[in-house]
């Protein structure tokens, strides 16, 4: 008798880990979209690059980005270089390339 209520433990516990990380990823989209707005608007990203835990994104005018607001997001670190700025975000780097690009 006892299996079965580890076995039904385990089951709920595999439920609300699906749960957990499908809402996660909700919002990680929500994130997403908030760093485009923040790197003022998707037309004002010509590139971006991952290099490990960075985030490399050329822009056309520095002058429409939000760094506040992009720190807000968990940003560790920005540098910027001429028309380029280079985001330490850590593992997320990988998960906001290929949205960015998906968003082009």
């Amino acid at each position: 008798m006892n299996y079965m209520h580890y076995l039904i433990l385990a089951f709920v516990l595999i439920i609300i880990s699906l749960i957990v990380v499908k809402i996660k990823r909700k919002d990680f989209r929500i994130e997403i979209n908030k760093l485009i707005s923040y790197l003022g608007g998707k037309d004002n990203i010509i590139d971006s690059q991952i290099n490990l835990s960075r985030l490399k994104v050329t822009l056309k005018d520095m002058s429409l980005v939000n760094k506040e607001g992009i720190q807000k997001l968990g940003a560790k670190g920005i540098v910027e270089i001429n028309n380029q700025l280079k985001i330490i975000f850590g593992s997320n780097s990988k998960q906001l390339k290929k949205y960015i690009i998906d968003l082009k």
